[in-house]
């Protein structure tokens, strides 16, 4: 899974890795209430995008419509079913929990079912995509993915991962639905299935690759992978203008660094957004080595992306004890803030430099 790039110990190969809203204010659409088969790509260039400039930017307001206590109350939701890996029956219980509250949000919804080539054979897969639309077809992609990774020898049932970024993605469709302004851009809400490999390890098991035997395909990423490849065979790449994922952050003790193969002027934004925010002690200036998530087959596609991701410090990662008390509403509204705070600074940078 290691990709050609610097950076520390990647994400899969061992358990010991635990090693500006724009103009003046936050605009008012996040402020109102509520009324295939298995594919890879091709090796990423390494990142060489400039910081953003935001000095100059008036500090954002911390007011949003987020909901603490909703987006948690989704977390509890998820982690009731049980674990939830790829194909599971409690995996399509969680679905139609998630379908059914974008909904009820007025969000047109698609769902993607493929079917992927594992290690333990062929798994039932679908992506969940609910769109709101913008004044340009051009999207931003705000994503998760809402499996939990398979454990024969305990009960895993992935409080934070990945329980805590789907619960923290739902609420974010729904304020930003709720709104009475249409985005400048499209948004895609996307729940990915199949980001945790079926192997105890990413590295340790691998899949044919029909077209290039010589080069297997990873056993990890099955949904965002898929996703790049409809969007390549659609001829629709271009039209995602950047893509954020949210992975495992909802700890109690949160703290966020700096992805290292995260788009870098990405990064800066929201780094700069939450400071200003008063958030600094959550997001860090230290680099976090991720060795490759969901956002990896869209920084292959050469789009702007960001993963959001405590991994280093979060000791009960792909552990029996990764519960739900580890969870703080707080954490999640961290992020929620941020992230809404952030939204029209990167819809402003994108705006200038298309």
């Amino acid at each position: 899974m290691p990709l050609s790039l610097e950076r520390t110990e990647p994400r899969g190969r061992s358990r010991t890795l635990f090693t500006l809203a724009f103009a003046l204010v936050l605009p008012l659409s996040f402020i109102a209430c509520p009324g295939s088969n298995n594919a890879g790509g091709q090796q990423p260039v390494q990142n060489t995008q400039t910081n953003t400039n935001t000095s100059q930017q008036a500090t954002p307001s911390t007011a949003t419509a987020f909901d603490a206590e909703r987006a948690f109350e989704h977390v509890r939701k998820q982690v009731d079913f049980g674990p939830r890996p790829a194909g599971s029956a409690e995996l399509a219980k969680t679905r139609d929990y998630i379908l059914g509250e974008l909904k009820s949000y007025g969000l047109k919804i698609t769902q993607d079912e493929f079917n992927a080539t594992t290690p333990v054979g062929q798994r039932k897969m679908v992506n969940v995509v609910a769109e709101l639309p913008g004044e340009s077809s051009d999207v931003i992609i705000i994503s998760s993915h809402y499996d939990t990774k398979l454990f024969k020898q305990f009960r895993f049932v992935g409080a934070n991962d990945a329980g805590s970024s789907t619960g923290t993605l739902l609420e974010l469709a729904r304020v930003m639905a709720a709104s009475n302004r249409k985005p400048r851009f499209t948004y895609w809400f996307t729940f990915f299935d199949g980001e945790e490999a079926f192997c105890d390890e990413w590295e340790q098991c691998h899949n044919p690759d029909p077209s290039n035997p010589s080069r297997p395909l990873p056993d990890n990423t099955y949904g965002s992978r898929h996703m790049v490849d409809q969007l390549r065979s659609r001829n629709e790449l271009k039209r995602v203008r950047a893509m954020i994922l949210l992975d495992m952050m909802g700890y109690k003790q949160l703290q966020l660094g700096r992805d290292d193969i995260s788009t870098r002027w990405l990064v800066d934004i929201v780094w700069q957004t939450a400071k200003e925010l008063g958030h600094g002690a959550q997001f860090v200036e230290r680099p976090e080595g991720v060795g490759g998530d969901d956002h990896e087959a869209f920084v292959r596609a050469e789009i702007p992306s960001l993963d959001i991701i405590q991994l280093s410090t979060y000791q009960y990662w792909h552990t029996p004890d990764d519960t739900l008390d580890k969870i703080s509403p707080q954490s999640l509204k961290i992020v929620g803030d941020t992230l809404l705070a952030s939204l029209p600074r990167i819809e402003e940078r994108l705006a200038a430099s298309h």
